[in-house]
């Protein structure tokens, strides 16, 4: 048989490797702020709600909401991932080590937070570009707002919607779609 001919059995028989498939959130690796490689696969099976973070903003009191979200649901296969950023009026300054200090002190955070990272501009993430890439997410395009915009991602690592920094933690549209099934 020649390579003509096999490739078209791999292709009919679903064998072959579709280069154009949607990635997941599941599909990548990241910095822990403690400095460890994660795999965003470890979530897999759970809610995740993913926010940009920082330290310095008018919004950062909603580290509060966001530990007793987690709190609250951590059990119900949910879980919160923060991501610190310095994207917006350097609201963030602090290395990963001052912030992990900050969060812990401040808000006794114990949800997963990750290493700080750019969540737009050129060195944007490739979870963020992920996230705010209808092309690459299979959703929606988004612009990141500012420091605290919510993402919710379903048990299979795909993304259900954007919420903006003024969305509260405890708002009832998040509450409701944890507690969906």
């Amino acid at each position: 048989m020649n390579k003509f001919y096999i490739t078209l059995m791999l292709l009919f028989t679903g064998v072959a490797y579709n280069v154009n498939a949607q990635k997941s959130f599941y599909d990548f690796k990241v910095e822990t702020i403690t400095g460890d490689s994660i795999s965003l696969s470890q979530f897999k099976g759970k809610k995740i709600l993913v926010v940009n973070t920082a330290s310095k903003c008018g919004f950062t009191p909603q580290y509060e909401g966001l530990e007793k979200l987690y709190d609250t649901y951590k059990d119900a296969n949910f879980v919160i991932i923060g991501f610190p950023a310095n994207n917006f009026l350097h609201q963030e300054p602090g290395s990963n080590e001052e912030i992990a200090k900050f969060c812990k002190m401040n808000y006794g955070v114990t949800f997963p937070m990750m290493a700080k990272i750019s969540v737009k501009g050129k060195d944007i993430h490739p979870v963020y570009q992920w996230l705010t890439t209808k092309k690459e997410n299979g959703v929606l395009d988004t612009k990141i707002s500012w420091n605290f915009q919510k993402f919710l991602i379903d048990e299979n690592g795909n993304l259900v919607k954007t919420l903006s920094p003024k969305t509260k933690p405890m708002d009832e549209e998040i509450v409701g779609w944890i507690k969906s099934s």
